[in-house]
């Protein structure tokens, strides 16, 4: 029985690259690919996928948030994390969002179908150098979060409204775009402020690059 696979990556073209690796492999079937978050959850929905190959940076919203989206819809789905990102903080927000499996891009493709198949078993899944820098912390007796310095837990409706001011919208235009009153947007932003230690914008946007929240490269 083939494990079915799929692809959440807005960039097309690569994942018209992942899917042709993929389809040479007799035990993997990709059954539906995703651009967005929303295109996401509604693929999910009709395809029933076993793993899901997830892209950090998506237009719409996190990856990490698409993943806990999916994880409270399909409790039983596997997720791998594609990212060209090592950052351990990134890793282990992801992991607490619900992935089971973490690839750096650079990596080969024996790495990726590695991961696939380990998840698909039900083991969770850290790429190799990944899993050596955490092997070192701990040797080190010192924790993986310990290193990462994760800060504040943020809600994921603050981390919406963290992503959207980062971008540069209004607290007009995000109470508009999140069908809530202009008041509760300031309600956030101030809880944000304090709960960040943050006195602007600009340490906004370098708070929310710093968590993965926001790509630059994909704001224009």
């Amino acid at each position: 029985m083939a494990i079915k696979v799929m692809l959440v990556e807005d960039h097309a073209i690569v994942r018209e690259g992942l899917k042709a690796l993929l389809a040479s492999e007799k035990d993997i079937e990709v059954v539906g690919e995703a651009g967005s978050s929303r295109e996401a959850l509604q693929v999910a929905i009709r395809a029933r996928p076993e793993v899901v190959i997830m892209d950090l940076r998506l237009p719409d919203r996190s990856g990490i948030e698409v993943t806990r989206a999916l994880k409270e819809a399909f409790p039983d789905i596997k997720v791998v994390i594609l990212s060209m990102y090592d950052e351990e903080e990134l890793v282990i927000r992801a992991l607490k969002s619900g992935a089971t499996g973490y690839v750096l891009k650079r990596a080969g493709v024996t790495e990726l179908l590695r991961a696939i198949r380990t998840v698909s078993s039900g083991e969770a899944y850290l790429d190799s150098a990944i899993a050596r820098r955490v092997v070192e912390g701990l040797q080190k007796g010192i924790s993986l979060e310990q290193r990462a310095g994760m800060g504040p837990e943020l809600t994921p409706r603050e981390e919406e409204i963290l992503r959207l001011v980062a971008q540069g919208l209004t607290n007009q235009e995000i109470a508009q775009r999140l069908f809530i009153s202009i008041k509760t947007v300031q309600a956030h932003r101030a809880n944000l402020m304090k709960k960040l230690g943050v006195h602007d914008r600009v340490d906004l946007v370098k708070y929310a690059l710093k968590k993965g929240l926001l790509d630059l490269e994909k704001e224009d």
